[in-house]
Order: C-alpha cells, then structure tokens, then sequence
C-alpha cells in the first residue's frame, strides 16, 4: 500500500473512532467539565473584582476551589477523563484532516484550518487534564509552584528564547484577537450543528457565544499582552497568566466595571460550552 493509501487508512480509522459513541459521550462529558472550569473561573474573577479574592482567578485556582469541596475529589477525576477524551477525539480530528494537506485549493486550506485548531485544542486539553489530575491526586499545590515568571526566565536563558516568549505573547494575542472576532461575528456558528434544535434554543447558543468568546478573547489578549512586554523589556517579573492578565484588567480605569463584564463574558463561555456538549460539531 502506498504512503497516501496508508494515510487515508489511519485517517479513515481516526474518523470512525472520532465518531464512536463511546468517545462522543466522554467527549460531552469533557465539554461540561470545560464549561465547569470557565465557570469556576469567572466566580474567582468576580471575587477578585469585588474584594473577595482567594484563589488564584485561573485554571488552577479553579481546580483548587473545586477540590476543597465536599465531592471535589469525585468531579476532579470525571474532569480528567473527560478532559483527556476531549484531547483524544481532537487527535483523531487531526488524523480525519491530515490526508487533506496534500489536496489544493480550498480543501487543503479547510483542512490546514482543522488540522491546527484541533492540535492546539489537544494541546490545551491535555494540559488541563494533567493539572486537573494533580489537584485529584492532590498533587496540585506542588506542581504549580511553577510560576509564569519563572517559566519565562527559564525560556529567557535558551538561544532566542527573548524571540520565542514574544512569538508565544504574538500567537496568545492572536487567539485571543480571533475569538473576539468569532464571536462578534456568529463564526462558532459554523462549528456545531444546530439544525434539529428549535428556534429559542438556537438563540441561546448564539447569545451565549456572542458574549462568551469576547469575554475570554479579551483575557487571552491581555495574558498575550503581558508576554509580549516581558520580551521587549527582557523582564520575566512581566511575563504572568490569566490570574495576573485579571489583575491587570481591575487596575485599568473602571476597572472593577471592566473585570466584572470579562467575568460574566467568561461564565457566558464556560455555559456555551455546556450547550455545546448537546450538538453535534458540524462535520
């Protein structure tokens, strides 16, 4: 068999396990626990805009609040195993795509597009999944002693690597830039399929996108921000993550007012994200 025909093969087996019902469930399953996460997230945003802080308003400080509960320890495994299924049906998404790169035109464009939306899903999803296990584990604490800081002044020392934290800071803005734009624009429309729901439900989906991906473009824009200051300064104490990008937001003039619609925008996406477990992805 030729090396196309072995691609589309692996390809062909990716997209059948990709569409398992198994898979679908835990996907939907991983879905919700993405949804938790933001939810989680937006809850210690709006603590922080509002004097009450006590976690970190990010990732992990979302995953220490939810271990500290009385069921935490439960959830926090089911998010792992979602979280990873969600990596996984990404992965088979990059395999469905892969044989793609070698057409022309606009199928090799719609397919360069899945192939790296899915590998950076799997990516995120996988880190998740990983400090999400940590904190089950109750490792969590430990591991997260690593700080944005201090990865960037261990990058700072590699050959280029001032050049590489600014490229990342780019990429961060970028992706935080486009999914302003996905939003304003009703794009993440064209990802689900919402033919079978009814009229009120659609228009749910599409407010709750609306605000949902401003809201987290925004933080994302400023974490990048934040990146790309630290390489033109040369200054790791600079470089910081969501937590620090929240801080920043609350600082600027009516930033409490500012901190609290970046919040709501971000519950907005972690229950789009929830509605999203219910449909279909638009093959």
């Amino acid at each position: 068999m030729s090396v196309q025909g072995n691609a589309r093969s692996a390809a062909g087996k990716a997209g059948r396990a990709g569409n398992s019902d198994t898979l679908e469930n835990l996907a939907r399953v991983g879905l919700i626990a993405y949804g938790l996460v933001h939810l989680l997230i937006a809850w210690l945003a709006l603590q922080l805009a509002w004097g009450r802080a006590g976690q970190e308003a990010d990732q992990s400080g979302a995953l220490a609040t939810l271990a500290q509960q009385p069921l935490g320890k439960p959830l926090l495994w089911v998010l792992t195993v979602g979280l990873v299924a969600l990596a996984l049906w990404q992965a088979a998404e990059i395999l469905r795509w892969w044989h793609g790169l070698s057409a022309s035109g606009d199928r090799r464009k719609q397919a360069a597009e899945r192939t790296g939306k899915a590998a950076a899903k799997t990516v995120i999803y996988l880190v998740l999944a990983v400090t999400a296990f940590r904190y089950a584990t109750g490792t969590g604490q430990s591991s997260s002693s690593s700080t944005p800081q201090q990865t960037a002044a261990g990058v700072f020392g590699w050959p280029g690597g001032r050049w590489l934290v600014g490229a990342i800071g780019l990429v961060v803005v970028g992706v935080g830039v486009y999914h302003v734009y996905k939003g304003i624009s009703k794009r993440f429309l064209k990802e689900i399929d919402l033919a079978g729901c009814s009229s009120s439900a659609r228009k749910l989906v599409t407010r709750l996108g609306q605000a949902g991906f401003p809201g987290k473009g925004v933080a994302l824009g400023v974490v990048g921000g934040l990146l790309i200051w630290s390489a033109i300064t040369f200054d790791a104490s600079k470089a910081d993550g969501l937590d620090g990008a929240l801080n920043l937001v609350l600082s600027a003039p009516a930033g409490q007012v500012l901190l609290t619609l970046v919040a709501l925008g971000i519950a907005a996406f972690g229950a789009y994200c929830f509605v999203r477990a219910r449909y279909p992805e638009r093959t």
